[in-house]
């Protein structure tokens, strides 16, 4: 898995995070920046998860989309 290559594509995988993750505020994509535990975390916080349970979302979303 190659994490690194979100993080340079910010701008363009933000649309897929937004659209997977609604309650993501535009200030919230800003400040994660790509940075996948910053998203886990963003995640969690917004939709009451488990952090296992953020973890597992962010899985499936990297299949999708990796």
């Amino acid at each position: 898995m190659n994490w690194d290559r979100v993080e340079g594509n910010w701008e363009q995988f933000k649309g897929k995070v937004r659209q997977q993750w609604g309650k993501l505020t535009d200030d919230d994509l800003d400040l994660i920046a790509g940075k996948r535990q910053e998203l886990a975390g963003k995640i969690q916080e917004r939709y009451g998860l488990a952090r296992d349970q953020a973890e597992r979302e962010l899985k499936d979303f990297e299949r999708t989309y990796l």
